[in-house]
């Protein structure tokens, strides 16, 4: 199964993920399909916290791919901050 998930990388107490689109037999940080954005849980000031290619997420959910929770609320706040600018 095709699914939409997050990668893990940056430094020791220092997260940074990749949102990726993945086999869900691969591991978390493993080979990915296509990475469609990124998530910075610690972004301050002008950093931005998250960025999705929202038309590619859609393709893939159409396709068949499942988010995950996480994924999910992340598009879902991405989505609604966007379409208010």
């Amino acid at each position: 199964m095709v699914v939409i998930r997050l990668a893990r990388g940056g430094a020791k107490k220092r997260p940074f993920y990749q949102i990726v689109v993945t086999d869900s037999r691969s591991p978390r940080d493993g080979r990915y399909i296509e990475n469609i954005g990124f998530f910075n849980p610690i972004a301050k000031g002008q950093e931005v916290p998250v960025r999705i290619d929202i038309e590619t997420y859609e393709a893939w959910v159409n396709k068949g791919a499942q988010p995950t929770d996480r994924v999910k609320a992340l598009f879902k706040a991405y989505k609604k901050e966007n379409a208010s600018a």
